[in-house]
């Protein structure tokens, strides 16, 4: 019994004080806690996509932020931000196949970027089973235009701006006919599509793609974040409130119908 008690004696002087009254778990919960912490700063430091799930309501959001320039098949200089298309659509298909996610909230302040790589973002964006919601703060600009109203609801704060403008080309260009077809063909596409995922009437965007009143060194039409409320671009003005909010609403319907 003596060499028992010496032993349990002696066990107590190894274990550290917090150890015997379960302070071991609550290190081992913050340093969890910690881990987690550090992994999403990593995640938004990259990528600008973190997952947000410490709301009241427990659903889990995933946000992505598309900022600076679109890139598309081309890198960009180092010294440019930019939103490769690469890491965007991979992770909008890890979205929509997760049973766990509930949706998705876009943060846009872009410049535009490549054509192609911008459409195939937004045409994803538009395919998701899941509730989506949209904020342009800043800028919305060119090819930022369908990827902000290819979700359900679109969203822009007073101060932002959206600019509307024919497509351009960079690098050699030929000057014939099928070269001028091709580019309205393109050109096409990105009206059609932003009409069918917004109020704008085709012909309203097409007339404000080719002013030459507004802007100085090209044609084209920027609007601020009340006009393009009033020209039915963007569903309302609003921040990042009332963009939870409504991801929140557009969650509850989705499982409500699902029930």
């Amino acid at each position: 019994m003596a060499q028992l008690g010496r032993i349990k004696i002696e066990i107590l002087h190894i274990i550290p004080p917090e150890s015997r009254t379960g302070g071991i778990f609550m290190s081992e919960e913050k340093k969890e806690k910690l881990d987690k912490t550090q992994q999403q700063n990593e995640q938004i430091e990259e990528m600008g996509q973190v997952l947000l799930e410490e709301n009241e309501k427990e659903y889990h959001i995933q946000l992505l932020s598309i900022i600076g320039e679109v890139e598309g098949h081309e890198c960009l200089p180092n010294n440019s931000k930019t939103t490769k298309y690469e890491h965007v659509l991979p992770k909008l298909a890890m979205i929509e196949d997760s049973k766990e996610t509930d949706g998705l909230l876009i943060l846009l302040n872009t410049v535009g970027g490549d054509v192609e790589a911008g459409l195939a973002i937004a045409e994803m964006i538009a395919s998701l089973s899941k509730p989506t919601v949209s904020l342009v703060l800043g800028g919305g600009h060119s090819i930022g235009v369908p990827m902000a109203v290819s979700a359900d609801y679109s969203y822009i704060v007073p101060s932002a701006t959206m600019v509307i403008h024919p497509v351009r080309s960079n690098g050699m260009f030929i000057g014939v006919m099928q070269t001028y077809r091709n580019m309205e063909k393109i050109q096409d596409r990105i009206t059609r599509f932003i009409a069918s995922h917004s109020k704008m009437p085709q012909k309203r965007i097409e007339q404000l793609m080719l002013d030459t009143s507004q802007l100085v060194k090209d044609v084209g039409t920027m609007l601020e974040g009340e006009e393009a409320v009033r020209e039915g671009l963007i569903d309302e003005t609003g921040g990042i409130c009332q963009a939870l909010h409504k991801l929140y609403e557009l969650i509850e319907k989705e499982k409500a119908h699902k029930s």
